[in-house]
């Protein structure tokens, strides 16, 4: 029986990823260095390790998780957040036969940064924005001169920090709260839309496109329906290609017109995308490498964070959607924690926010920080183990 080692736990992204190996005949052991109830309290999964944060010990973390790796006999090591840049650092450390998913640590970080990026993205036949690096709301105004624009840290993620100017940047917008590097670009109205894709040597082995139809504010979604986007496939297909990537890859898109489509930004790691494949969907194969199709979902319904559509979804929308256009979407999707069989995850991720409302407190941040702080990478230079 193949083994597979599921890294940040803590993740929806990594129990779909879970249950979907287990029901192809592989053993499960996920890890995490934060509570992952979410994911360990599954059914699916065989074992849960404790690791230690790669951010504050990047040589113990290799150490452990090498030992990790021996224990429990693992064939594939999987990431699914942000520790995918530190295991790309740790890779040489740990054994050369055993399959990783990450690439090479320099090329994910001009990925992760959302200028490097957009300067890469433009020599594969797609639309960017227009941008600039800055370092102050001043050097941003001046650029925007009046004209609509959004301002992010060059490096952040589920759109922390981002802010919109639908009518220009105004005089008394407050000073950056991060003190980075960030990038001022044109405003994008349209449809956002989000891609999904499992790449190995270049080649594109697994794909979905889909619409994050609900979110909260202009962070995280939760709910996803797939939709058919030739436009994007193919670019994906093109820019893979053109960097020989080898890993997962997702952007975030939108669309200002018909057939117009402006890529915004790049996540070499699993998003939300993954909970739209079925479980007898050869995801787990393309992950190895060992698909010579591209995979797709198989199942058109969309999927959906159930208790999040009902606590957020079910009153914040509404004072723009009807209440029957809610309850529609409602049951039209699935939920992607609480499965029939498989109810565990649901009352180990209400535990896991505990645990961050807790460590929010602690650490006088909030839970959002606690949940990501101790994976995150903005940038900063990393020591190799």
């Amino acid at each position: 029986m193949r083994k597979v080692l599921i890294l940040g736990a803590r993740s929806p992204v990594a129990l779909d990823h879970a249950r979907r190996f287990a029901a192809q005949g592989w053993q499960v052991v996920v890890g995490d260095s934060v509570p992952c109830r979410i994911s360990s309290w599954s059914r699916a999964v065989h074992a849960c390790v404790a690791l230690p944060s790669a951010r504050y010990g990047i040589r113990t973390y290799a150490d452990a998780l090498h030992r990790a790796i021996n224990r429990h006999r693992v064939d594939l090591v999987l990431p699914t957040c942000e520790e995918v840049f530190y295991l790309a650092r740790v890779r040489p450390a740990l054994p050369p036969q055993l399959r990783v998913l990450v690439d090479d640590f320099d090329k994910l970080a001009m990925l992760h940064s959302k200028w490097r990026f957009l300067e890469a993205a433009q020599h594969s036949g797609v639309t960017v924005p227009e941008s600039g690096l800055v370092n102050s709301i001043e050097e941003a105004r001046e650029w925007a001169n009046g004209q609509p624009a959004v301002i992010k840290p060059e490096f952040s993620r589920f759109g922390v920090h981002v802010r919109l100017y639908p009518e220009g940047i105004p005089h008394d917008a407050r000073p950056f709260e991060v003190d980075a590097k960030w990038v001022v670009q044109s405003y994008c109205r349209g449809k956002e839309l989000c891609s999904y894709s499992v790449v190995d040597q270049g080649r594109v082995r697994a794909h979905v496109t889909y619409a994050p139809s609900y979110r909260i504010s202009a962070s995280s979604s939760y709910v996803f329906e797939a939709c058919d986007v030739p436009a994007i496939e193919a670019f994906v297909e093109t820019f893979a290609r053109n960097i020989r990537y080898t890993g997962q890859l997702s952007f975030d898109w939108i669309v200002s017109e018909p057939d117009s489509y402006q890529v915004l930004e790049c996540n070499p790691r699993a998003i939300s995308g993954v909970h739209l494949f079925a479980m007898h969907d050869a995801l787990p194969a393309a992950l190895m490498g060992d698909t010579d199709t591209c995979i797709k979902p198989s199942l058109a319904e969309p999927r959906m964070i159930a208790a999040v559509m009902l606590a957020a979804g079910a009153w914040r929308p509404l004072r723009q959607r009807k209440a029957s256009e809610w309850w529609r979407d409602f049951r039209a999707a699935r939920d992607v924690i609480a499965v029939k069989g498989d109810r565990g995850p649901l009352l180990g991720g209400l535990l896991d926010l505990a645990s961050y409302a807790r460590m929010a407190v602690q650490q006088r941040c909030t839970m959002r920080e606690a949940s990501t702080r101790d994976t995150e990478w903005d940038g900063e230079a990393l020591d190799t183990p």
